[in-house]
């Protein structure tokens, strides 16, 4: 089994086209055809059905497809850990944060980062935790800062407790405050509030939810589906309350009014996740670092 034939086999499982796969890899179609006939030959089973032009995984190229993607990923990644210069003047990163921690943490960060290594290149994928560890599971990322706990089953990974941050209530200072109108506000004083809710597989939605049942109500949406921005921006127009971390609620206080959540309140746990049977990059591993010592 050739390297090449898995990149030949993977792009003509996501184009479902082989003259398109061809231009994708730059590869003449018909050498690209028999590298996939010899792989297939290798392997003792067809990996593609073709019927009428329609390309389509058989059950033994579905198996294949995580592999060969998970092959490739790694190549990649030793690829551009051994182009990186003793000094870390080149190189790249590839992060994985939800948004919210894209909003709040990660931008001081980042920017000190790049201003200590600005030859680094800084790849960011946005995402919630159960998306995010796919990633990395695939080796798609290097790093993804994820709440915990992670989903379960979960592939091998290392996690690093990062910080715990308090969640708190933002509404629009033109309406009235929500719960009682004190300085905090209670999970039970929600109830009757209506709530400006993040899509579904946001943690931040699964939290909020579960702390409202627990204090025995279903949560009211006066609109959900958003992201983090959009959350923030109905908020702010007076569509409802929102339950966001403290440190996105302190960057986009502007506009919003912000009341905290009376103890016990609610938390997260943030933490830094990478593969256990990989090491980050080099570069990887610097930020790591400067994150682990903000």
């Amino acid at each position: 089994m050739q390297f090449q034939q898995l990149q030949y086999f993977v792009a003509v499982a996501e184009t479902r086209h082989f003259t398109r796969a061809a231009e994708l890899v730059h590869v003449a179609q018909p050498s690209l055809s028999q590298q996939i006939k010899a792989l297939e030959r290798e392997l003792g089973a067809d990996l593609f059905l073709r019927a009428r032009g329609n390309i389509t995984l058989t059950a033994a190229g579905e198996a294949l497809l995580p592999l060969a993607r998970r092959i490739l990923a790694d190549a990649d990644t030793a690829r551009h850990e051994v182009q990186e210069l003793v000094q870390l003047r080149s190189g790249r990163v590839r992060l994985g944060a939800t948004p919210s921690l894209c909003t709040g943490l990660l931008p001081d960060v980042l920017r000190a980062f790049h201003d200590r290594y600005p030859g680094i290149r800084l790849l960011i994928e946005e995402g919630g935790s159960h998306d995010l560890v796919r990633e990395l599971a695939r080796g798609a990322l290097d790093l993804a800062l994820v709440v915990l706990p992670l989903p379960s089953p979960s592939p091998a990974l290392t996690t690093v407790e990062l910080l715990r941050e308090d969640l708190v209530v933002v509404s629009s200072p033109d309406a009235p405050a929500p719960g009682r109108g004190g300085r905090s506000v209670r999970i039970a004083d929600l109830e009757g509030e209506r709530l400006v809710m993040f899509r579904h597989g946001y943690d931040l939605r699964e939290l909020t939810v579960a702390a409202c049942r627990a204090e025995g109500f279903e949560p009211d949406f006066a609109v959900e589906g958003g992201e983090m921005d959009a959350v923030l921006g109905f908020a702010r127009a007076g569509l409802g309350v929102a339950v966001v971390p403290r440190m996105v609620a302190a960057r986009s206080g502007q506009g919003l009014r912000v009341t905290p959540l009376a103890g016990p309140g609610l938390d997260r746990t943030i933490a830094l996740a990478h593969r256990s049977d990989v090491a980050p990059p080099r570069a990887a591993r610097e930020l790591q670092r400067m994150l682990l010592e903000r």
